[in-house]
């Protein structure tokens, strides 16, 4: 059954149009992403906003229509219900390590450390540090300038009390003559 214009927008829109798995962007990929059942209508899911997930094609296709059978199957992280930080922990390398046994098998099956999203979440890292280490210049300029001013003041007021003193000086010259 195809899902209709009006949800498909609510979902890309709800996502920020980002994959809610991995986390690469309509504009990483160049195009929209898919709508995918949490629960894969195979499996008796329906098309209610709280099952649908934006997904990128790659975590779509490795997802598939895997849904746990018995109670003691792994289950799947769901992005629309958890925080990925409930389930994994990303390093400085930009690879996940997973913290508890549905992080585990959702890194296996969707192949959340594949090299593409790795170098991906390394850029992201990149650009963080990037923008930590360029506000961290500008806040210096600032703090130069401000030092500048003070300086400047400083400067100021030295040349007045040295024309002060001058003129003391002058005066104490001139009483003495």
């Amino acid at each position: 059954m195809r899902i209709a214009d009006e949800v498909r927008i609510l979902v890309r829109q709800r996502a920020g149009y980002t994959c809610e798995f991995c986390g690469v962007t309509e504009t990483d990929t160049g195009g929209e992403l898919t709508v995918d059942h949490f629960q894969p209508q195979s499996q008796g899911g329906v098309d209610a906003l709280d099952n649908l997930i934006y997904a990128c094609h790659r975590c779509n296709q490795y997802k598939l229509d895997y849904w746990p059978v018995e109670p003691e199957d792994p289950h799947l992280w769901n992005p629309r219900n958890e925080p990925a930080s409930a389930h994994f922990v990303e390093t400085s390398d930009g690879t996940l390590r997973p913290l508890t046994a549905t992080g585990a098998f959702t890194l296996a099956r969707m192949r959340l450390n594949r090299s593409s999203l790795v170098a991906h979440r390394q850029r992201k890292l990149a650009q963080v540090e990037e923008i930590r280490l360029l506000t961290k210049y500008k806040e210096l300029v600032e703090l130069h300038q401000q030092l500048n001013h003070q300086l400047s003041v400083l400067m100021d007021e030295q040349s007045q009390l040295l024309a002060e003193q001058r003129e003391l000086l002058k005066r104490l010259l001139h009483r003495r003559d």
